[in-house]
């Protein structure tokens, strides 16, 4: 083995440690994340040894892997098929929109758009808690009781059933102060990013000296990539550039995960190809995530 295929073993080993190294490791969500970033552009079915390959390789046993596809099949994200001998799961239909959404705060090029618009809902008395919930994962923030704010980005949901019988008023305004930005729990998330870059910078740096990683190393990679940023993305509130604090490390996040995952994807993908999944509908957009220059 060469010196950089030492470095590549050397590098891998050092972020399934920290995987581990959090506590129990939450299998199932793993999963999640393998599915959306691999499988679903593929069609959305793979065989059970696949699964077992990368979870494999990230230190994942059998028989945790078994019980995470259980727990993932009972709550109605995926179907399990059988061909032969062979075990196959299907993401199953219910699971699609969910998946649709967060892809696309998981892969978005920078922070949505925005012309200064905004959303007030004002509740009456009695307004339930899990209503609030649902305002949350909606980008709304809680202003007060009963008052809930959000700026009108490019693509942000519907208001759905959240907000039956309340006050809607949609407006604009020409001043934001800085500090309208502490309304969102906003300093987890950004210590959760500053993390991110000082587990993956030297990644970054071993892969631009020539380290690489081949086959199944680089899906295994990719998918602890993805995985670390995908439970950041998906909990940031998504504010507009405007809105964020001056010094927000998101967008320098962003673009850490952009280089390293753009160097993983050919090797990667390779890998998924030879394990005779249906090739991505779309491969240029897979290429083209995160606002990276496709190549494929």
């Amino acid at each position: 083995m060469d010196v950089r295929a030492n470095s590549a073993d050397a590098a891998l080993q050092a972020l399934v440690g920290r995987l581990h190294a959090t506590g129990r490791l939450r299998v199932w969500s793993l999963v999640i994340t393998i599915f959306g970033d691999m499988i679903v552009p593929r069609g959305g079915r793979v065989a059970l040894s696949v699964l077992q390959e990368i979870t494999g390789r990230l230190g994942v046993e059998a028989g945790a892997l078994r019980t995470a596809m259980s727990r993932l099949a009972a709550d109605g994200w995926v179907r399990r098929e059988r061909a032969g001998r062979n075990a196959f799961y299907r993401l199953a239909d219910g699971g699609r929109h969910a998946f649709d959404l967060a892809t696309r705060r998981i892969y978005a090029a920078g922070p949505p758009g925005w012309n200064g618009g905004w959303t007030v809902v004002i509740a009456p008395p009695g307004f339930a808690e899990t209503d609030a919930a649902d305002a949350a994962s909606l980008g709304f923030v809680r202003v007060s009781a009963g008052v809930y704010l959000r700026p009108e980005t490019k693509g942000a949901p519907g208001l759905q059933d959240a907000f039956a019988g309340t006050l809607v008023v949609h407006g604009s305004s020409a001043e934001h102060p800085e500090t309208l930005a502490a309304l969102w729990p906003s300093q987890h998330t950004a210590d959760a990013y500053r993390a991110f870059l000082s587990a993956f910078s030297p990644l970054a740096e071993a892969l631009a000296q020539g380290t690489s990683f081949r086959g199944l190393d680089a899906a295994a990679v990719r998918a602890l990539l993805i995985h670390d940023w995908r439970r950041i993305a998906l909990r940031d509130p998504g504010l507009p550039a405007a809105l964020l604090p001056a010094d927000w490390p998101g967008e320098q996040a962003r673009a850490l995960v952009r280089a390293i995952y753009s160097t993983l994807l050919p090797e990667s993908e390779a890998w998924l190809d030879a394990q005779r999944l249906p090739r991505p509908a779309d491969p240029l957009a897979l290429a083209a995530r995160f606002g990276a220059q496709s190549s494929r």
